[in-house]
C-alpha cells in the first residue's frame, strides 16, 4: 500500500510542476520516485522517508542553481516598448522637463519624451538616443 501513496505523491508533484513551471516541486518528485522504487523493493517505511528527504534535498541543492542559471540565460527577445531603448529618435517638439513638454518621433510613432536631466532643453530636430521608458514617456539624451 505504501507504493501507491508514493506514486500518488509523485504524480501530484509532477502535475503541480507542469502547471506552475516554476521549478518548485520537481526536486521532491524525484525523491518520491526514489521512495516509490524502494517501496516496491519492500524497504521499511522509515528508510523510504529518509531517502525521500535526502534525495529531494540533494536534487534541490545540487541541480537547482544550474537549472535556474540555464533557464534564466535564455536570451529573451525585446518586444514592444523595450525594443525602443538604445534607438535613435528625432525631437518633434522641444523637450523641456520643467514645463512637462516634449515629443520625439521613432518607429513611425510620436511619443512623449523627457530629458534625462531636468535642466536640459533639447531643441526640435535634434537626434536623441532613448535610454529608458517611464510609463508612457521615453527618457532621452542627446546623441553624441
Amino acid at each position: 500500500m505504501n507504493a501507491i501513496y508514493w506514486l500518488i505523491l509523485f504524480i501530484v508533484l509532477l502535475v503541480i510542476e507542469i502547471i506552475t513551471l516554476g521549478l518548485t516541486t520537481i526536486w521532491f518528485a524525484g525523491g518520491a520516485l526514489t521512495a516509490f522504487v524502494l517501496s516496491m523493493l519492500e524497504v521499511p517505511p522509515t528508510v523510504q522517508w529518509a531517502v525521500f528527504c535526502a534525495v529531494s534535498l540533494i536534487l534541490l541543492f545540487a541541480t537547482r542553481p544550474w537549472a535556474v542559471r540555464y533557464f534564466n540565460s535564455q536570451k529573451k527577445e525585446k518586444t514592444n516598448v523595450d525594443s525602443l531603448i538604445g534607438r535613435t529618435a528625432v525631437v518633434t517638439s522641444e523637450i523641456r522637463n520643467l514645463e512637462g513638454k516634449g515629443e520625439v518621433f521613432v518607429n513611425g510613432l510620436t511619443w512623449t519624451a523627457r530629458a534625462g536631466e531636468d535642466s536640459l532643453v533639447i531643441k526640435e530636430d535634434t537626434h536623441v538616443t532613448i535610454t529608458a521608458v517611464q510609463g508612457v514617456k521615453l527618457i532621452v539624451e542627446v546623441k553624441n
